[in-house]
């Protein structure tokens, strides 16, 4: 057992397995990981849709996505593991428009200009390369399910390179290259409190009542991240952990693998397949489904709630018609969403070596390599390959609360 290390991090989901990562890709700190779980992805990591897409309202997370997002398309080299379990499926994300919506060449140009592929599609175009989809912009009614006449005419975004992975399989590759660079993982191993001296932390004392002193301590428990905070006194972000509900329905063999990702607008639906079970996976768009805080994250209703369910189902019927809602199914996972802004607070607290990867707000997967550099890089003090363009102000823990045009995962 390790009574002393270099850096000691809470949380083994696919932040702090990144953060962890990154550590040892540049650097041969002694790093301890620890997790409250049996297994890896028992927290949000599991129930994560992973959809790695760059579209967001503000530059720098463009740029966090982006770079976020080169790890995983480079998978194996960025692992340096040969034959990862994990794959990153390249579908594209279309952000399919409403009626009188005018931004989607504005915000093609946008990302190009941070090296993305990025391009528009009218209806003609729609119907060429995801003839499955409506081209409709009007909303679906979500609250009596009456249909309507259909109208295209809008003009949609394609993230050309946009993609998704099996969370659970990234997670896994990650614990073992993480393992496989010297760092040790332990599980069943939950942290209650970070210990410190001097205004400096010190290292973490575990349920167990084991002590572990380290020169650096980063927060990355999700839901659980915040007793960890305020027994420090450090709760200056509302951080709340949140039920977030999916829905599943079977794909039917046409439809296989012919789908990209889908940011559905006027429906407020966003949804993927799962190419593995050939099923269609559909979460929400809307920030009133992103209210429902939780008290207790080892305790709350993992299922989805039938009219969720209904609704959601409605809408994906809705872009992709004469669809069979077969298999249908429903679960839930946590994000952890940061209230005051829905963005990630990341970097060292006002407590001198005690580092947060906290309040992802379903930004996580996506951007967790991206997370992982920005604290590697201030830990250590070097670049990597993998480090991000990303000013480390933007999501510091003292920056002032970022302006968003809407307060959901979709900002």
């Amino acid at each position: 057992m390790s009574s002393s290390v270099d850096v000691a991090i809470i949380g083994a989901g696919i932040v702090g397995l990144a953060v962890a990562h990154q550590i040892r890709r540049r650097s041969r700190l002694r790093v301890l990981v620890f997790d409250k779980g049996a297994g890896v992805g028992e927290g949000s990591t599991g129930a994560s849709s992973a959809v790695c897409r760059f579209r967001y309202s503000n530059d720098e997370m463009v740029v966090l996505a982006r770079d976020g997002i080169a790890a995983y398309q480079a998978w194996p080299d960025f692992l340096r593991t040969p034959d990862p379990s994990a794959v990153f499926h390249r579908r594209g994300s279309l952000w399919l428009a409403p009626e009188g919506v005018d931004w989607s060449a504005r915000e093609a140009a946008r990302l190009q200009g941070f090296g993305i592929a990025a391009e528009t599609l009218d209806d003609g175009d729609l119907a060429d390369r995801f003839p499955a989809l409506s081209p409709c912009a009007v909303p679906p009614d979500l609250v009596s399910g009456e249909p309507h006449p259909c109208a295209g005419g809008a003009v949609h975004l394609l993230e050309t390179d946009a993609g998704y992975m099996d969370p659970m399989a990234a997670a896994t590759d990650l614990l073992a290259a993480v393992r496989a660079g010297g760092s040790e993982v332990r599980f069943r191993s939950p942290v209650t409190a970070v210990e410190s001296a001097g205004g400096r932390a010190t290292g973490v004392r575990l349920a167990s009542g084991e002590r572990i002193a380290a020169g650096a301590v980063v927060n990355a428990a999700g839901p659980w991240c915040n007793p960890l905070f305020d027994d420090l006194g450090l709760s200056r972000w509302p951080l709340r952990p949140t039920r977030i509900q999916i829905a599943v329905v079977d794909c039917p063999d046409p439809l296989y693998g012919r789908l990209p990702i889908c940011a559905d607008l006027p429906g407020g639906i966003y949804f993927r397949e799962e190419l593995g079970s050939r099923r269609i996976v559909v979460g929400s768009l809307l920030e009133a489904d992103e209210q429902e805080a939780v008290t207790d994250p080892d305790d709350f209703d993992r299922s989805a709630d039938a009219d969720f369910t209904a609704a959601k189902l409605h809408a994906l019927a809705h872009r992709i018609p004469g669809l069979p809602l077969r298999g249908v199914q429903g679960y839930s996972g946590l994000y952890t969403i940061n209230a005051a802004d829905v963005h990630p607070i990341v970097g060292e607290t006002e407590l001198a070596g005690f580092h947060a990867a906290n309040g992802c707000s379903g930004h996580g997967f996506k951007l967790a390599p991206a997370i992982g550099a920005l604290l590697a890089r201030a830990i250590t003090g070097e670049g990597d390959a993998y480090d991000t363009a990303a000013d480390p102000a933007f999501l510091a823990v003292d920056r002032a609360p970022i302006a968003v045009p809407v307060k959901s995962a979709m900002a």
